[in-house]
């Protein structure tokens, strides 16, 4: 199983549109990854830890396919439709981790 998590990290004075992103995007990704090979979309709005801290994203979507070949045909045939809608919810440029779930 392979894990894609794509997080945002936050700048000063940087925009997140969570309802959007929870909602719109999180819904593009489905109808169009779905098709691909997206086996789950997990979506995650970060909050401060117990002492105020902020955290180091603002969010962050974890896609799960069942083989990287998967998630290499999902992002060739609709990675720069996903990668044009950032713009409707964030101006932060998001960080890619792909990874191997062990368990």
């Amino acid at each position: 199983m392979i894990r894609v998590t794509v997080s945002y990290p936050p700048h000063p004075d940087c925009q997140f549109n969570h309802e959007y992103y929870q909602s719109t995007h999180a819904q593009l990704i489905r109808d169009k990854l779905d098709a691909h090979g997206l086996v789950k979309l997990e979506m995650d709005q970060a909050l401060p830890d117990p002492g105020g801290k902020l955290p180091a994203s603002v969010a962050a979507a974890h896609m799960f396919f069942n083989d990287l070949d998967s998630f290499k045909g999902a992002m060739k045939a609709e990675g720069k439709l996903l990668g044009d809608d950032r713009e409707n919810y964030t101006d932060i440029i998001p960080v890619v981790v792909v990874s191997q779930v062990i368990f």
